[in-house]
């Protein structure tokens, strides 16, 4: 895959992602309004018919006491009466029919001290209607004499005019009245609470009255006044269908209701969300992850077809040479080109053996058997292999094994070569004679291997890597040192296997430090 393909796709699927995150908000922050819409509107539909409540609930107080008062046997201080007769004949059943319907008007004057509300006393009415219907015999009124064969009388209260007449003037009357005098606290909190139950409103509320702006004492303890959340309707309206009073409610746990009641879509949402973007990252994280193994391999391959053409080129030239007659004659160059070519065939068979062994590892076929070992030997015998190379180039290993015990359950082979390759590698990376230190020392039941060199050392974006496989570090030329990143690869997986640890100190021009920590053997 291209790079520009690569971050192509990259960028089609972080834009599709993002896309997704936003519709998932977008849709929650639109269902929240209106789940806050419908709140508002249960609200107000429950304030209106507390009021409405409140409202009939005072007429109805009042009227039972003024029906109260007239049926003790109270009398009106004065009455109107407006009548109606009509007379009709009948010739044929001989009869004469009067019809009459006459509406009385009693008015009482009430004490105000009998409703308690503020005022010396007020006039109430009481409207009756009258209905007549009377039938006289013909014969009898010629006779001198009235005959009433029938008559129907039917008296009835104008329940509705009474009710209209009573209401207005209860809102005239009252509309001085200290509110708290026309209503209690508990009761508009009971009404409260069962309307927006109704309206499945189920949270904490607080509630107030208020005259002109004005807070009165018909409040619940906790109420505050916030222009943004407090929902309120009139109350007591009077004839105009106006008034100064205004029911508010708020509710405090207003924003956690309203997330409860979409809580379960937000869950799902964010958990489909989440499992998305894991799926996105992973997928991200593999892509870079196969992006860089390719890479490696690919470098990998250049370093090893680099590691292999130098002995094969030799080798060649070496058979070239006997194959001269000049020289095949000369049995001491013979003899010089036969060694060079077993030389060159034994690096290119250590390669092999090198990327096999690190194939084992990584498949856990690799069976080491451990005996019981000093250390100090093991290290010493490393110094042998590499002694000679670093003499060679001028430079020096020196040990300094301090520790008192060295005894370790190890592979005598493998850890010859972790050791090996520690010091390999300091060679490598010295550009001038290579200088190795190497200490021992006794941490509690540890043992502590120290091989300190004076090299090009590393930067800490190396050290975090300098133990993957096929790792290595690029210096423009990448076969400026010969090498194909599975040596210290190898040592941190034998190590491992050894219950071990290794770790690296450098700094970039001043040399490494590798620690290895193995447990100690009584």
């Amino acid at each position: 895959m291209g790079k520009k393909l690569f971050i192509l796709l990259v960028v089609l699927m972080s834009l599709s992602l993002m896309g997704i995150i936003f519709v998932q908000a977008f849709f929650i922050n639109n269902t929240l309004k209106n789940e806050e819409k419908n709140f508002t509107l249960n609200v107000k539909r429950s304030l209106s018919s507390v009021s409405k409540a409140i409202e009939e609930k005072e007429f109805e107080v009042y009227s039972k006491k003024l029906q109260n008062l007239i049926e003790s046997g109270v009398n009106p201080d004065s009455t109107a009466i407006r009548q109606v007769f009509i007379l009709e004949q009948d010739d044929l059943s001989n009869e004469t029919r009067i019809y009459g319907n006459a509406i009385s008007e009693e008015s009482f004057k009430v004490p105000s001290l009998f409703f308690d509300i503020g005022l010396d006393s007020f006039n109430l009415s009481r409207v009756r209607n009258t209905r007549i219907t009377e039938t006289y015999d013909n014969n009898s009124i010629d006779g001198g004499s009235i005959s009433l064969q029938k008559s129907i009388k039917n008296i009835s209260n104008l329940t509705y005019l009474e009710k209209a007449q009573f209401e207005s003037i209860t809102r005239d009357q009252f509309k001085n009245i200290p509110i708290y005098k026309r209503v209690s606290v508990d009761y508009v909190h009971y009404l409260l609470e069962k309307q927006l139950d109704n309206n499945g409103i189920d949270t904490g509320f607080e509630f107030a009255i208020y005259d002109r702006d004005l807070s009165t004492k018909v409040q619940s303890e906790n109420f505050n006044l916030s222009p943004d959340s407090t929902i309120g309707v009139p109350v007591f309206l009077d004839n105009n269908n106006e008034s100064d009073y205004m029911l508010y409610v708020d509710f405090p746990e207003r924003r956690k209701f309203l997330l409860s009641s979409i809580l379960g879509m937000i869950a799902l949402s964010i958990l489909f969300t989440s499992i998305i973007v894991i799926a996105y990252s992973s997928a991200i994280y593999q892509l870079i992850k196969q992006r860089q193994i390719s890479q490696i391999k690919t470098d990998f391959i250049n370093n090893m077809t680099h590691e292999f053409k130098t002995p094969i080129a030799t080798i060649n030239l070496a058979l070239d040479s006997i194959k001269n007659p000049k020289i095949i004659g000369d049995q001491e160059k013979v003899l010089r080109y036969i060694k060079m070519i077993k030389e060159e065939n034994k690096r290119m068979n250590a390669q092999v053996e090198n990327v096999l062994r690190i194939s084992k590892l990584d498949k856990k076929d690799l069976n080491i058997s451990k005996e019981r070992i000093k250390l100090h030997d093991i290290v010493e015998d490393a110094v042998s292999h590499i002694e000679l190379i670093v003499e060679d180039k001028k430079g020096y290993v020196k040990t300094h094994l301090n520790a008192e015990k060295s005894s370790v359950l190890a592979n005598d082979t493998h850890f010859t070569n972790v050791i090996v390759n520690i010091f390999d590698n300091a060679v490598k990376y010295s550009d001038e004679a290579p200088k190795i230190d190497v200490y021992t020392e006794n941490v509690g039941n540890n043992i502590l291997l120290k091989i300190a060199d004076q090299g090009n050392g590393m930067s800490k974006q190396v050290q975090k890597k300098v133990f993957e496989k096929f790792y290595r570090e690029h210096s423009g030329n990448v076969h400026n040192v010969k090498g194909h990143g599975l040596g210290l690869a190898y040592v941190k997986r034998i190590v491992d296997d050894h219950q071990g640890h290794i770790s690296v100190e450098s700094e970039k021009g001043k040399g490494s430090v590798f620690t290895i920590t193995l447990p100690l053997i009584s």
